[in-house]
């Protein structure tokens, strides 16, 4: 039985960061087998530092090498770090595409199911998806979702 690959919000940002700037993942695998992350030098920033991407997941237990290829779930998620993984993996921002209405709530985000299940597959279990509303797209089903703190929820809030 095969279990998905747990990885730190950090890893998943930065991998989808990486990925965003046109990093395969054939280049990713490469980088990670011979430990070399000069690969990784597109995609470095201000905020964005790859120095020790795959010792950290190394010395962290996280499989790197089994996320890049089948996936991951993150294993915890802050509200700031939902909205850069959003940036990342799927090009959204706060404000345009979707709206955070308060501290642990992202509202009105809009994906297309394909999406909706890896967002489901990938987000941490702390948050709870929500379906606000089915729209149907051009080409395929659009949904409109609520993301919020688990805690929140639970309160009812």
């Amino acid at each position: 039985m095969s279990t998905t690959a747990k990885l730190s919000q950090n890893t998943a940002i930065l991998l989808e960061r990486a990925r965003r700037f046109g990093i395969t993942d054939e280049t990713l695998l490469a980088g990670l087998a011979a430990g070399d992350t000069a690969v990784l030098q597109p995609a470095v920033g201000e905020w964005y530092s790859y120095d020790e991407f795959y010792a950290y997941a190394d010395q962290h237990g996280e499989a790197l090498e089994e996320a890049i290829r089948s996936g991951y779930r993150m294993k915890f998620n802050t509200p700031g770090g939902v909205q850069f993984w959003l940036q990342h993996r799927f090009g959204l921002e706060a404000g345009v595409d979707y709206e955070v209405p308060e501290h642990g709530r992202v509202n009105g985000l809009k994906l297309p199911d394909a999406k909706v299940e890896l967002l489901r597959s990938t987000l941490a279990p702390n948050w709870v998806i929500l379906g606000e509303a089915a729209g149907s797209g051009e080409a395929e089903s659009v949904q409109t979702l609520r993301l919020v703190i688990r805690s929140l929820h639970e309160k009812g809030e």
